[in-house]
């Protein structure tokens, strides 16, 4: 005897999927406006901000929506069949899970709707239904592969509802990474409200998985505790998410090469885009080789609530923070389908950049009207916000034996060095400077320091003028325009104010030099040493860098930072 529900039983139950999936955006919506409402910003701005939560909310309501509508499909067909939803229960293949013809259907769905659906039972196809175009239609190789559109390879926490994600992708160059240092400045140019409300995400562009897990190693082991708290995530793609890149059509008279490089970068861009959408209200697009200034995410968070709290710009599609190319270009997340589905209509056509600027002027813009109409029409949904946030520092292209120099004159001069509030204390070094680039003005936040070639055994040393407690260390060696001037094979060393480091040894695990001082880190390949000082190890008399092997380089120390209770 078949176990089956009634028909009235399976709509109580797609009325209740429809009800859950209404009332949790609604219940998340009450409680954004419930805790922005005590905010200080005004009320122009506080609105734009209800604004832009709500197109977020909504834009997954609708994707829930979505879930629901190709729910009923399968649970009418269900009814109309006396068909279980739970199988039949007699081990009969009458009831068959869906078929294989109607797979497409389920690849957007969250896990929850497949699942259920794989569990429907019937053999009759469902009623014949208007099908619009979806992804398939224009990227038809992901249906020869069920996982096309999973990720290969992912680290996350699942954080969502953030306001801004920073979108980096990244691919395998023949030269210089510059990956590692790009995070490294987003990071240290937000303090920690702007962290919380933010999250960066990080695509491989590669489909050789071993240099994946390379690359996300090489962020694990510099930024574990931020992959630990959500704030950072990486994400790589499955092989067949491509599509035979030897067999796209040549255009723009472009070489095949070319042709490869930026059709990939646009599915790229896609995946990466469709990754991040529900996961906060505004998506930024970066690359992984640029610098960015002091407070960019707040600076951008309040342009966007500026212009969307006018009524003239209040439809904005693009904000643009860099006159560069795909540079800082943010977007609300509830607009990114439009970009996507343009990104895989035409991706094989034309660059990214030149797909973005097509996609406003279809909007806007008619054959009736002039140059400068059209011109004025795409200002108000492209705003450019100056001066410029971002800077582009990298010269080799991910297209190969192509060199990219241009800057963005708006940013602005690039800062050789950060300053600090350092405690009291006497520095000096054997390294020779360079012209006025001295030890001492490193350490005060005047400049930086510039010396020759570091010999093994050359020490830089902060003596302090009285017993101090210092919580972090953070030097940085090397800058944008001299990579290489870093320290190599070189560690920081203690020295206790209570002269027992040999105890001290006994009882923590540090080495201890014969002349009494506690090795405590070291600088990394990428030229920086950041770390805490264990409490247990007491005051501070000194503290120095010691070089332990040649360099064929001469060094730059562009940032000191001694954080310790003397000094807030």
């Amino acid at each position: 005897m078949k176990m089956g529900l009634s028909t009235s039983s399976m709509r109580r139950r797609g009325c209740l999927y429809g009800i859950v999936l209404v009332l949790i955006p609604c219940t998340v919506l009450i409680v954004v406006i419930g805790t922005d409402y005590t905010s200080e910003q005004s009320m122009s701005q506080r609105m734009a901000e209800f604004q832009m939560r709500m197109q977020y909310l909504e834009s997954m309501y609708r994707t829930k929506q979505e879930d629901v509508a190709i729910l009923s499909q399968y649970l009418r067909l269900a009814a109309l069949n006396g068909a279980s939803i739970f199988g039949s229960g007699t081990g009969s293949t009458d009831g068959a899970n869906v078929s294989l013809a109607n797979l497409d259907l389920l690849e957007g769905l969250s896990p929850d709707s497949r699942s259920l659906i794989r569990n429907v039972t019937s053999t009759s196809r469902l009623a014949e239904s208007l099908k619009l175009p979806t992804a398939f239609h224009f990227l038809p190789h992901l249906l020869d592969d069920s996982a096309s559109l999973q990720p290969s390879y992912i680290e996350s926490k699942k954080r969502q509802g953030v306001s801004i994600v920073l979108g980096i992708p990244t691919v395998k160059r023949d030269k210089q990474s510059y990956l590692v240092e790009t995070i490294d400045n987003l990071i240290a140019n937000m303090d920690e409200e702007e962290q919380n409300d933010t999250m960066i995400v990080v695509y491989v562009g590669e489909t050789d998985l071993d240099y994946v897990k390379l690359v996300a190693h090489q962020i694990r082991t510099r930024f574990a505790s931020y992959i630990e708290s959500g704030f950072l995530e990486i994400i790589a793609p499955a092989a067949s998410y491509y599509p035979n890149m030897n067999n796209l059509r040549q255009t723009l008279n472009d070489s095949q090469e070319r042709v490869r490089w930026r059709s990939k970068q646009n599915l790229d861009f896609a995946f990466l885009m469709a990754y991040a959408q529900p996961k906060g209200a505004f998506y930024l697009q970066l690359e992984d080789d640029i610098l960015t200034k002091k407070g960019f995410v707040t600076i951008m968070k309040n342009f966007a609530l500026e212009k969307t709290a006018k009524k003239e710009h209040a439809n904005w599609f693009v904000l643009d923070f860099c006159q560069l190319g795909f540079i800082g270009k943010m977007f609300k997340s509830a607009d990114l389908p439009w970009l996507i589905t343009f990104f895989q209509m035409f991706f094989n056509d034309k660059p990214v950049d030149w797909l973005l600027y097509h996609l406003i002027y279809t909007k806007v813009c008619s054959v009736e009207k002039d140059g400068k109409s059209c011109k004025q029409e795409m200002s108000k949904l492209w705003i450019h916000y100056k001066p410029s946030l971002f800077q582009h520092i990298g010269t080799q292209s991910s297209l190969r034996g192509k060199v990219q120099k241009l800057k963005d004159k708006q940013f602005g001069k690039i800062p050789n060095f950060h300053p600090h509030r350092n405690p009291p204390a006497v520095v000096r070094t054997g390294i020779q400077p360079y012209k006025s680039y001295t030890l001492q003005k490193a350490y005060s936040g005047d400049s930086f320091f510039w010396g020759l070639m570091p010999q093994p055994g050359d020490l830089i040393e902060f003596k302090f003028k009285q017993p101090t407690t210092v919580r972090r260390y953070l030097f940085r060696s090397g800058n944008f325009e001299q990579p290489s001037d870093r320290f190599y094979n070189t560690t920081v060393e203690v020295l206790p104010a209570s002269g027992n480091g040999s105890a001290i040894s006994a009882a923590l695990p540090f080495n201890v030099t014969k002349d009494g001082f506690l090795v405590v880190g070291s600088f990394n390949n990428y030229g920086i040493a950041d770390g805490v000082i264990d409490p247990k190890i007491g005051k501070l008399k000194e503290l120095r860098l010691h070089v332990n092997s040649d360099s064929q380089n001469w060094v730059i120390l562009r940032e000191i930072y001694l954080q310790s209770n003397s000094v807030r």
